[in-house]
């Protein structure tokens, strides 16, 4: 049978006290054939809590989410996420409260406090992390890496073995400059400079938010205030965190130093990378959506950070081109400062046509198309005069050219092509004319060459050949 229920304790000692003598029950309980029944059930309650999880996650899957309001997603999510440890726990009370009756249950006083810290820390977590940036935060990959972290720290403070650990870690020392620095110094340093981080990504999201919403700011000057704002906060959170944990700055200058001339000679393409980044962003020389041709990558300009841009091409690849490259090479912008380009479509038809019905023609289904302008007008020209035909050249202007040109094009021709044999206008196809001069000289089989009769000796055939 279990003995009464404790008060509960006031002081941090008391709790200390009140633990460690739960852990000593413990070990003594392991020297009970008895607690093997703490172990299944507890086994089993974990099992429970398990499957339960299982069973709500895929009640409630991801498409089921994305028809819900903020809020709703946002309380959905959360109770996905501490599902387990809630289950567990409701399942342990249980397990707990009927075992009593019978014999010691110290094992299933442990597992209470372990779960209950897994769900308030695993909801917390999740919290700091939709404040941050929400799913598309980099905190969203390292959200069960981060609740374990701290899990493990609770689970430390409520087994009472934290203080050890620290003792541990203290003892591990070093030198760096004038100062003595520890590796308890270290780890409350990187927990405390993550902190810091994290509130500054909050201030810099709330701050995003306002210039997103900003009227009368241009996108590529919303995109370097927000990065350049996050940036600065993220050095700020560093710069105040070190010193809360006794690290003096001063003594990071050599390091700094160093790792500054690292960076200028093993790291120069990409801070160059960078800095075209912020320039592009800053002149506004190319924009989201402009229809771009760098060297042998022609296409839409679908993002632009502050190391690379991506280009689409027409045909669906992307290409990731450093600002670098941008910023130093010709750069072919279509869309700069007007959407409107010129297309360009080449025909030839006989020499026996009218040539100027034909050019009328070639007006005629270019106005027709709806992508082409009406102004400026489409204009038929005589572009020359080809070896099998007379060069004609159509010229009409489109808006869109971000829409690819191929298709246009494409139905322009099967147009023309349609009204040609409708009006009698032909399209030839490439001809030569081939004159042997000589006898034509024919082997007769016997090691006896003759010249064949009625050959003349000047012009001996004519033709032509497609």
């Amino acid at each position: 049978m279990a003995g009464p229920v404790q008060p509960i304790p006031a002081t941090a000692e008391a709790v200390t006290t009140e633990f460690a003598s739960l852990l000593r029950n413990i070990w003594d309980d392991l020297h009970d054939p008895f607690v093997l029944w703490q172990v299944g059930a507890l086994l089993a309650c974990l099992l429970g809590g398990w499957l339960i999880q299982r069973l709500v996650r895929q009640r409630t899957g991801g498409a089921v989410l994305e028809d819900m309001n903020a809020a709703l997603r946002f309380g959905r999510s959360g109770l996905r996420r501490v599902v387990f440890p809630l289950s567990a726990l409701i399942l342990v009370l249980v397990t707990r409260a009927v075992l009593a009756q019978y014999h010691k249950v110290h094992l299933l006083d442990l597992a209470v406090p372990l779960l209950s810290s897994m769900a308030v820390i695993r909801i917390v977590v999740y919290t700091v992390r939709q404040a941050v940036g929400g799913a598309s935060s980099w905190l969203g990959g390292f959200e069960k890496s981060f609740a374990a972290l701290a899990w493990s720290v609770v689970a430390l403070h409520i087994l009472g073995w934290l203080p050890r650990v620290i003792d541990a870690l203290e003892t591990v020392s070093f030198s760096m400059g004038t100062q003595k620095l520890t590796l308890w110094m270290l780890v409350q340093g990187l927990a405390m400079v993550l902190l810091t981080v994290l509130v500054a990504l909050w201030v810099a999201g709330l701050l995003e938010r306002r210039i997103v919403t900003a009227s009368g700011l241009d996108a590529n000057m919303r995109t370097v205030l927000t990065r350049i704002t996050k940036a600065l906060l993220i050095v700020v959170a560093v710069l105040v965190a070190l010193p809360m944990v006794g690290i003096d700055l001063t003594t990071l200058s050599v390091f700094g130093g160093a790792l500054g001339v690292g960076l200028g000679f093993g790291l120069q393409k990409i801070a160059a990378n960078y800095v075209s980044g912020f320039i592009i962003l800053l002149d506004r020389s190319i924009r989201i959506g402009n229809l771009i041709t760098v060297g042998n990558d022609r296409g839409v300009v679908r993002e632009i950070t502050t190391r690379y841009t991506v280009v689409k091409a027409g045909n669906g690849i992307e290409s990731i081109i450093p600002n670098e490259t941008l910023v130093g090479s010709v750069v072919q912008n279509e869309t700069f400062s007007d959407t409107k380009v010129s297309l360009p479509i080449s025909i030839q038809v006989g020499y026996e046509v009218d040539v100027e019905r034909a050019l009328a023609i070639l007006v005629e289904v270019a106005g027709a198309h709806p992508r082409v302008l009406p102004e400026p007008s489409p204009k038929g020209f005589l572009a020359g005069f080809g070896e099998s035909g007379i060069d004609l050249r159509l010229l009409c202007w489109i808006a869109d050219p971000e829409e690819g040109t191929l298709g246009i094009t494409s139905a322009i021709n099967l147009e023309l092509w349609r009204r040609f044999k409708r009006e009698g206008i032909s399209i030839p196809f490439p001809q030569r004319e081939v004159r042997v001069v000589g006898a034509v000289v024919m082997n007769r089989g016997d090691d006896q060459d003759a010249p064949t009769s009625g050959a003349p000796t000047g012009l001996a055939q004519a033709g032509t050949a497609a």
